[in-house]
């Protein structure tokens, strides 16, 4: 027995072999085997030497509604700014932009006396980008001024009838008077602009109702047909109904006239049927 103590070797009681040196190394793995292993699905200890390991079975825990919500692919709503255009910026209240060619000929007409600057441009246009934040500080020094916007992309076939075939280009409408200015122009000739506004946009006062688009331009619109726009060219009426339409007309230069002197203006004419142009 003293010998086998000596040589590390002794008979185990229970016939599983050898225990000495060789059953400790095995004792030893196994119990760090055992180390691990899970136990009841919690966290052991580890015998690796970087530290703990989490082993579990358990589920994991489900996600909100909200998280789920996020995470689906394809269900994301995700909203950004739009970007504004360049022909946005800087605008200020007396300018605006034309949305069909009814729209501007009802601009034009209900501007009364005020200057309008119809302003034609279009998207792609490296001169009319250039020239727009000077034609925003023009609107701001002159807020009776009205700036319209037209473009040309949009209205390219109200731009054909319009006879518009250069951009940038511009119009001037005054009152009475209808179109006083048509041209084109660039950062380069921009004087030319300065002096019509200066030209036409002096306080003045107009003898008769607005005018606006010229009578050939009203047919030119209305005979193209991918526009929806309609006009009706003006008869010839009675010349008492025409003298009574221009003074009740809102700005009318004259004073309603006493009966007499309608007497006298209808007998120098011949007679009560005698007819003049209503204009529009």
């Amino acid at each position: 027995m003293a010998e086998a103590l000596c040589n590390g070797v002794v008979a185990s009681p229970y016939g599983g072999g050898d225990v000495g040196v060789a059953g400790r190394a095995r004792g030893a793995a196994k119990a760090a085997l055992a180390e691990s292993l899970p136990v009841g699905g919690y966290a052991t200890k580890s015998s690796f030497s970087a530290g703990r390991m989490s082993v579990s079975d358990r589920k994991p825990r489900p996600l909100s509604r909200n998280l789920e919500a996020a995470a689906a692919p394809g269900q994301m709503n995700l909203s950004f700014p739009k970007a504004m255009r360049w022909w946005e910026k800087g605008l200020h209240p007396n300018m605006r932009e034309i949305e069909s060619a009814q729209d501007l000929a009802d601009s034009l007409l209900n501007a009364g006396d005020k200057l309008v600057v119809v302003d034609f441009f279009s998207p792609g246009c490296g001169g009319c980008r250039a020239l727009h934040p000077k034609i925003a500080q023009f609107a701001e020094k002159n807020p009776d001024v009205l700036f319209l916007q037209v473009n040309y992309e949009t209205h390219k076939s109200m731009c054909y009838s319009l006879h518009v075939h250069v951009l940038p280009f511009f119009r001037f409408y005054r009152g009475a008077e209808g179109r006083v200015s048509s041209f084109s122009c660039t950062n380069a000739t921009i004087k030319k602009f300065k002096d019509a506004l200066a030209k036409h946009g002096a306080d003045r006062c107009s003898l008769g109702p607005a005018r606006g688009l010229d009578e050939s331009e009203l047919m030119a619109l209305a005979a193209n047909r991918d526009l929806q726009f309609t006009y009706q060219k003006p008869g010839l009426v009675p010349l008492a109904e025409a003298i009574a339409k221009e003074a009740a007309a809102p700005g009318g230069p004259w004073l309603p006239l006493p009966a007499s002197a309608t007497q006298q203006l209808l007998g120098h004419h011949g007679s009560d049927n005698s007819l003049l142009s209503s204009g529009r």
